[in-house]
């Protein structure tokens, strides 16, 4: 039971972290429209893009060190790079199986796979959003 309460407890930080950077990510877009830049040109639709794209790669690798820290935590790893390294595999679910976990805290690795797959669908949807918004933006002079 210790491995599944410590793995939802990253889970939930990691929840936490993701929803700060949706929020910076629409206040930007929000920002972008208010100064008209958003729809303005396919230039400043890609720098958006862009953009929003950074906001999400930032929170899943803040995600994937919070893993990497809670596995150094739970004794399995001792240097930060090989723990983020094995935190990415399973974040990503790549699924190497160059480094295992001992048997207590092998749980963990599902976990986070599950919960990096959610992140990703979080921010594609968040990611088709905004491009919806800037095609909506950009495409207004058709609207009648």
């Amino acid at each position: 039971m210790i491995p599944l309460t410590v793995g939802l407890s990253a889970f939930a930080a990691t929840i936490l972290v993701h929803a700060l950077a949706l929020g910076a990510m629409v206040n930007f877009v929000r920002r972008e429209r208010r100064v008209g830049r958003a729809g303005a040109s396919f230039l400043h639709n890609v720098a958006i893009v862009a953009v929003a794209i950074s906001f999400g790669l930032a929170a899943h690798l803040v995600e994937i060190g919070v893993w990497a820290l809670l596995f150094m935590i739970c004794g399995e790893f001792l240097e930060f790079a090989t723990a983020f390294d094995h935190s990415a595999v399973n974040y990503t679910t790549l699924g190497y199986g160059n480094v295992v976990m001992s048997p207590s805290w092998r749980l963990l690795g599902p976990l986070e796979a599950a919960n990096g797959m959610l992140m990703f669908g979080v921010s594609t949807a968040m990611l088709f959003a905004v491009i919806l918004r800037l095609l909506h933006a950009r495409l207004s002079d058709l609207e009648d």
